[in-house]
């Protein structure tokens, strides 16, 4: 019941801690009960002294180590801290579901999984529905379905990490891609001086990552096969909006981080996360970010029936904790609308203001619009750096179409244009596209000129 327990529908809840119902076992030999030496553990690990806090485990392991509200607690600070691996190392074998109970299991089982060791996963997911909790079903079916997803992307297959793309070696892994600019800047960088801010003085570091699309794929393998639909588009493109925006905030250096897996029979395929990203992803994310984050946003987006929901969680990397949750339900009718509220509210908790120089942000006046923009741009730049197959890329006269209208509106919208045009034409898109109005922004007629 960790921290980092992102495969629940519920919402996640701080690691629990069993009452210490059992007497102390004597003073450690450092000095102190069983208790204040777990408390300075987890004051290491906030410092960012894991071995610190391992040394401590050692010699509270060696004393207590059957205790239930030991072990719960370890498990749940490494969690929340983001070092899986050490509860696999200090907790799995000592672990004994009787004794313990349920919340170190949970503890574990959300471990395995971060980790993709699907088949120990399972081994403890076993071991917690024979406790026969009925309060606990609806939980361990939940990881029962995560189990299955992560069998379907390639069980063993370590998860998303430094390792770029190519580094795969007979077994399915999962590389991050950041984006450190607006995806319909690069092309554009003789131009910079003249459309991005400078970036200095201490900045803030917020990251945006590829949203989880639970329950969207019976076969999510299968699904990152073929050409990418409305839902994968969104996942990537609404991180994408998040993170340009906040580029033009003088406080904030942004990123936006997408998934692509390197699959050692198909290829380079798009990622698609069938589950919230978990905190070792987040961990990882952080430890692989030069300069490291202060915050990450997540979220899961989910359609039924022509109903669209997005959550979006809001983390403080220091702690580690939630910090608050966003939701946006709308009709393709009222996308526009909703989208537009969610996108202030963001601006107005994460206390964002736009530049004044060289370009003030306008945000879009369609941003459905604009977000299937921002996806097709991604994916021809993917594609112009073979990470993608043409014949993963969906039709893009469909977005030409509805972009077309919208490209006048902003000198960002018309740069977007340009340069998607011109990525695509660099692809082999025939060139007999009709001329469309853009803005008469100086800068958009030089980035006309540059593009050809």
């Amino acid at each position: 019941m960790g921290f980092f327990d992102r495969f629940s529908s519920k919402k996640a809840e701080r690691p629990v801690v069993a009452p210490a119902s059992e007497p102390e076992a004597g003073a450690l030999a450092s000095g102190g009960g069983v208790i204040p030496r777990l408390a300075e553990a987890r004051a290491k690990l906030e410092e960012k002294d894991l071995p610190g806090a391992l040394a401590i485990y050692d010699e509270v392991l060696a004393q207590a180590g059957d205790r239930a509200d030991v072990l719960v607690t370890i498990s749940g600070d490494l969690g929340s801290n983001g070092h899986l691996p050490q509860i696999v190392e200090l907790v799995a074998p000592r672990y004994d579901a009787d004794r313990h109970g349920p919340a170190t299991g949970l503890n574990l089982l959300q471990a395995y999984l971060a980790l993709r060791h699907a088949e120990a996963a399972q081994h403890v997911l076993d071991i917690l529905f024979a406790l026969k909790r009925p309060e606990l079903e609806d939980r361990l079916h939940g990881f029962s379905n995560a189990i299955a997803d992560l069998i379907a992307q390639g069980a063993g297959a370590p998860a998303a990490g430094p390792e770029g793309p190519g580094a795969s070696s007979g077994v399915a892994k999962v590389a991050l891609i950041t984006i450190s600019k607006p995806i319909w800047f690069y092309g554009l960088e003789p131009l910079a001086a003249e459309i991005l801010p400078e970036k200095e003085g201490s900045l803030r570091r917020i990251a945006f990552a590829q949203l989880a699309l639970p329950g969207a794929y019976p076969d999510v393998a299968a699904a990152m096969k073929q050409p990418e639909d409305e839902l994968g588009r969104l996942s990537r493109a609404i991180p994408l909006w998040f993170a340009e925006t906040f580029y033009f905030s003088p406080h904030y250096s942004p990123i936006a981080a997408v998934g692509l897996m390197d699959h050692p029979v198909d290829g380079k395929l798009p990622m698609l996360f069938s589950t919230e990203w978990t905190a070792e992803n987040l961990r990882q994310l952080v430890d692989t970010t030069q300069g490291g984050l202060d915050y990450v946003i997540t979220g899961a987006l989910k359609q039924t029936a022509g109903d669209y929901e997005l959550m979006l969680r809001v983390w403080e990397v220091k702690k580690f904790r939630e910090r608050k949750q966003f939701v946006a339900r709308w009709t393709p009718a009222t996308a526009n609308a909703e989208l537009g509220k969610l996108h202030a509210q963001v601006r107005v908790f994460m206390e964002w203001s736009s530049v004044t120089a060289p370009m003030t942000y306008t945000p879009p006046t369609a941003p459905r619009v604009w977000l299937d923009a921002l996806g097709a741009s991604l994916g021809y730049f993917l594609l112009g750096k073979n990470l993608l197959a043409k014949e993963q890329l969906p039709p893009l006269a469909p977005v030409l179409n509805d972009f077309s209208a919208e490209a006048v509106t902003t000198a960002a919208t018309s740069l977007a244009w340009l340069t998607l045009l011109s990525r695509a034409r660099a692809a082999g898109m025939p060139a007999s596209i009709g001329e469309v109005q853009l803005s008469m922004n100086p800068r958009v007629a030089k980035a006309r000129q540059l593009l050809g």
